[in-house]
């Protein structure tokens, strides 16, 4: 399936991997682990064909999918000319049968409009597509497809959508449908539960299960890789190693745990002995007749030191703090009458939102209401086709988008940041990156190589130099670590600001303890309770 001999694996001058070796096989279900900026999506890539190692080789045998962090990586924009690619059009592709469903629809439409000789020419071309259509699998292979489709919660209007039209969530569900509709040998899945409601993604548990392929599996979901993963790939960035567990995730993290004591009770053995050895070499070097003799036990001591695995350092974490919000007037943002739709798409109309200093603002709704929609306009970042967005005295907004479009991907991470906040000086920039865990050379980096987890940290960052009284969040715990999920729902409990957030995620919402609820597409307003909690992981 996938063989890995020996990579390498450079970003910059930095070593992520270096000299690994390993091998995914059939009915192999392994879970990629570490910490954000490990690799693991770096990996990912170089395992789909879309990057090269430093050094060594990786052969494919079979077909291999891909599922990326960004929903748009893959996904090109129509050629002008060309016909709008669906929805259906983009799954069916996956087998190489949109063209035939294409041609066949366009032969039912002329035959319906055909008359005498016309008609019979337009019999004749209908029959043809159908060879080509039914060649292809036909309506089993069709409805196959609306059924993956419908379990990652694509509706049956979806499936006519134009691919443009979609959000980010139903474009990421529609990468992931066409994934697994074209039956891989082998599947390479990065975060695939983002943006997936609860059903959806116990439905995914079950195909995984089910799957008889190889899967490789970068998640911070846990009950997804309690339930999937046999094997246990861990990304040590401090080593750049990659440490291979052939059990299960619980069984991984006992033996991790195991492993961490087996560690330190011989490194302590080793050092009792190696003190030993030097207490009696500290005795004995001051005769002529054993010095020798001592300074083989120093040797002794420092060889056992040696040959004893040392303590691994733990991961850093990125330290968040959101800073105290500069003074504002009491509504610093207002929007009336605000209303979207792309082509005849009506995504919402009407909506109001107005937001008091210090309000925690909770907008939930289905994939496609248009809730990352509504933050954009909210931003600034997004015309909107009526209505209009008032800031007032004192507003300073702060956007995080979950697709992380405020970075520039062709300007550096320092240039990033002092973009976002030109009030720092070179070395105040340098001082903040560094707290993101952004060092040395990384901050020359372009934004374009950075991981999923790196790009969320420097969207932080400059969301922390922003020097905002509103905040606009926009999945803010996506693709984050468990150590680096922590900081950011702490932030997000003790900031003192207003914030205007979108989540999947229970946690972000018990850190935001909202006040109001904006539901979407329909804009109704509405003081929060605890039912609408239950609501958070459906939308």
């Amino acid at each position: 399936m996938i063989t890995v001999s020996n990579i390498t694996v450079r970003a910059g001058a930095r070593l992520l991997l270096d000299d690994v070796s390993f091998h995914v096989s059939a009915g192999d279900k392994i879970g990629l682990v570490g910490r954000n900026g490990a690799g693991k999506s770096t990996l990912a890539k170089l395992l789909a064909g879309r990057t090269l190692p430093t050094e060594g080789r990786i052969n494919r045998t079979g077909s291999v999918g891909y599922l990326p962090q960004s929903p748009r990586d893959g996904v090109r924009s129509n050629a002008p000319g060309r016909h709008v690619v669906t929805v259906a059009d983009r799954i069916l592709s996956a087998r190489g049968m949109d063209e035939a469903v294409r041609q066949l629809r366009a032969a039912e439409a002329a035959m319906a409009r055909s008359h005498g000789r016309e008609l019979q020419q337009a019999m004749r071309a209908y029959a043809a597509a159908e060879d080509r259509f039914l060649a292809h699998g036909g309506y089993a292979v069709e409805a196959a497809a609306a059924r993956v489709a419908a379990n990652l919660g694509l509706s049956e209007s979806t499936l006519s959508r134009p691919l443009h039209t979609l959000s980010g969530g139903q474009l990421r569900r529609v990468e992931l449908a066409r994934l697994l509709f074209a039956e891989h040998d082998t599947l390479l899945l990065d975060e695939p539960t983002n943006h997936l409601d609860t059903d959806s993604i116990r439905w995914l548990r079950r195909f995984l299960g089910d799957y008889r392929g190889g899967v490789v599996l970068i998640s911070h979901d846990v009950e997804l890789l309690e339930d999937t993963v046999n094997r246990v790939f861990h990304l040590d960035a401090n080593r750049a190693a990659l440490d291979v567990y052939n059990v299960g995730w619980k069984a991984y993290l006992e033996q991790v745990e195991a492993d961490a004591r087996r560690r330190r009770r011989e490194r302590v053995n080793a050092q009792r002995k190696a003190d030993k050895l030097r207490a009696q070499a500290q005795r004995m070097q001051g005769h002529v007749k054993t010095a020798v003799a001592a300074k083989n036990m120093v040797r002794r001591a420092e060889r056992l030191l040696a040959e004893t695995e040392p303590e691994r350092r733990s991961d850093k974490v990125a330290r968040l703090r959101l800073p105290d919000p500069p003074p504002c007037g009491k509504t610093p943002l207002v929007a009336e009458g605000l209303s979207m739709r792309y082509g005849s798409v009506e995504v919402f109309s009407d909506v109001d939102v107005t937001v008091d200093r210090g309000a925690r603002i909770a907008i939930l709704g289905l994939n496609g209401a248009g809730k990352t929609t509504l933050l954009r306009i909210l931003a600034g970042h997004e015309k909107r086709n009526t209505g209009h967005v008032i800031r007032g005295l004192g507003a300073r907004v702060g956007y995080y988008a979950q697709e992380h479009e405020t970075l520039d991907d062709g300007r550096t991470v320092l240039e990033n940041l002092t973009d976002a906040a030109p009030q720092l000086t070179p070395g105040e920039a340098r001082l903040v990156l560094g707290s993101f865990l952004f060092s040395g050379d990384d901050v020359d980096k372009p934004a374009r190589v950075l991981s999923g987890g790196e790009k969320t940290r420097l969207a932080l960052a400059t969301l922390v130099c922003s020097d905002a009284n509103v905040l606009l969040l926009d999945e803010p715990t996506n693709n984050l670590d468990p150590a680096s999920r922590t900081e950011i729902l702490h932030a997000i409990d003790t900031y003192q600001g207003a914030i205007v957030l979108v989540t999947h995620d229970e946690g972000a919402i018990d850190a935001l303890r909202p006040d109001r609820v904006l539901l979407l597409p329909d804009g109704v307003e509405d003081l929060w309770n605890d039912e609408y909690r239950d609501l958070v992981s459906l939308a």
